[in-house]
């Protein structure tokens, strides 16, 4: 049952994490990977949130497996990141790339610490 769950949240985050992609990248002129620096902190706070109430309630194997693994783990995008920080540098763009990797690393941890606070206080 709960490899269905994954099938079911990643076939909602995989298309979302594109979408989302594209709409904020085509909203930003710039080198700078706006869209997916955006789907990882998105995938970072839903973790993060996932994981508060868990820590704090019941919260079904199933609905873990679905927004888990499946809708967050398929919205972000570890090798999107990788593969554009490193494009970044080879290109020129060094300080962007620099920026890329120290700000999505903070940003993301940030995120998910706050969404697991937030998660703990409402639950």
């Amino acid at each position: 049952m709960n490899w269905l769950m994954v099938i079911l949240g990643a076939a909602v985050g995989a298309p979302l994490r594109y979408t989302i992609d594209r709409v904020v990248q085509s909203g930003h002129d710039t080198v700078y990977p706006w869209g997916t620096f955006s789907v990882n902190v998105v995938a970072c706070a839903i973790l993060g949130f996932l994981t508060g109430a868990a820590s704090v309630a019941a919260v079904p194997a199933a609905v873990q497996a679905l927004v888990g693994p499946g809708l967050a783990g398929t919205l972000s995008t570890y090798s999107t990141f990788s593969f554009e920080t490193l494009r970044l540098a080879e290109t020129g763009s060094r300080y962007f790339a620099g920026a890329n990797a120290v700000v999505s690393v903070v940003a993301g941890l940030g995120t998910a610490y706050l969404a697991t606070a937030l998660a703990q206080a409402l639950f």
